[in-house]
């Protein structure tokens, strides 16, 4: 499938200053979507910030829209959130969970969503239980069969894992938790804006997902979807004068769609640029994205695995634009400094983030290589380049 890298990378001004394999962290945000926040924070400036939300009202609206349009859903089961984690919070802090409900998550989840259920465990008497591993690294389906009972009450899994490169079966998940009407939470922070993301066709009930990684907007910005049918059953844990309505001195009104679990400040120019970053995704389509980050990190991968004392770290049948390893008597962190020295970017991904597959593993950290579509075969060879250079002490 061909890409106009070209028109990608001129419309990517960081591209000229660096080599930057860290998508998975904070990718570089497009010419439109940078245009897009400083427009409005120009507008805010010029006319204050109440005057200018409300003359580009419909600019904020349309993110919704190019939200749903990703997603294959209605814009009334969005809502805009300050971030992915807070989105997944609302949603996840709503279920009204008792002693001996059962959450089934995977061995991959990311630290911060298995601190809450922690949290939620210690409050409740809830029990936290992670799907086995398939041979391959991904979460079994066969056994998330066989773990499922009538004191399931969720079941919550990271889509694209921070490390490992894996891409987990979420469409046969959210089959089986929909055949059994299990609510299905998937975390889509490293999936969205680099690969197709339907929600009927994954059968999710909820999907958290940032801005600022493969879809290429703006930090502190995010996005919850929540299937219309499960809105009325989750009273957010926090309410204010745009999540519900104070309708008499002793009642209020949460309101019907999703934006019950938004609230009423936010940034607003960082808010229009997430939906210029989604539809600018959906001009280049998420398939070809798909097809281009694959290649590139198949790429990667093969070239690392020729090089002498690497180690690639990925796993899963199905794998994404993650590439992690390890090298041969180099902490992470300092193989992170040394190519950032060289104006390389790329990160570390350490056993907090991850604590039940790297500790299964054996494994404090790894480098963590995130590609993108702007990125290109010679920056892969260079990247190569300036690992084995720095392996060999130079």
């Amino acid at each position: 499938m061909s890409f106009d890298i070209e028109r990608a990378r001129a419309q990517t001004p960081g591209c000229t200053e660096r080599i930057h394999f860290n998508a998975c962290g904070a990718a570089l945000m497009p010419t439109p979507v940078v245009d897009a926040l400083k427009q409005h924070i120009d507008l805010e400036a010029r006319m204050g910030g109440y005057e200018a939300a409300d003359a580009a009202a419909q600019q904020t609206e349309s993110t919704y829209s190019a939200i749903a349009r990703m997603l294959g859903c209605h814009s009334n089961e969005i809502a805009v959130v300050e971030n992915a984690t807070r989105g997944w919070d609302m949603v996840f802090y709503a279920m009204p969970f008792k002693r001996g409900d059962r959450i089934l998550t995977c061995t991959a989840e990311y630290g911060s969503n298995y601190i809450a259920y922690l949290q939620m465990a210690r409050r409740t008497g809830a029990i936290i239980e992670a799907i086995p591993d398939d041979d391959r690294g991904q979460v079994d389906v066969d056994a998330l069969r066989e773990l499922i009972d009538e004191h399931v009450k969720l079941i919550s899994i990271t889509h694209v894992p921070t490390n490992g490169g894996l891409v987990n079966p979420a469409a046969e998940i959210g089959a089986l938790a929909r055949q059994h009407g299990i609510p299905f939470l998937l975390d889509a922070c490293q999936s969205a804006g680099q690969m197709p993301l339907d929600v009927s066709e994954l059968q999710v009930d909820m999907l958290s997902a940032t801005s600022r990684k493969f879809l290429r907007g703006p930090r502190g910005m995010g996005f919850v979807y929540v299937r219309e049918a499960m809105i009325e059953r989750l009273e957010p844990p926090f309410l204010d004068n745009h999540a519900a309505t104070w309708i008499s001195r002793s009642a209020f009104h949460v309101r019907e769609d999703a934006r019950r679990f938004e609230n009423w400040e936010c940034n607003v120019a960082a808010k229009i640029a997430l939906g210029v970053a989604v539809d600018y995704a959906l001009d280049w389509g998420l398939e070809a994205i798909e097809a281009r980050v694959t290649a590139l990190a198949d790429a990667l991968r093969a070239r690392l695995d020729a090089l002498g004392g690497v180690r690639v770290r990925d796993r899963g049948r199905r794998r994404c634009g993650i590439v992690s390893f390890t090298v041969a008597d180099e902490a992470p962190e300092r193989v992170v400094r040394a190519l950032c020295e060289r104006g390389i970017h790329a990160s570390v991904s350490r056993v907090t983030s991850t604590r039940l597959d790297m500790q299964g593993r054996g494994l404090d950290a790894l480098v963590r290589a995130g590609v993108h579509y702007y990125n290109t075969e010679e920056e892969v060879e260079r990247f190569v380049a300036a690992l084995d250079d720095i392996m060999r002490g130079n």
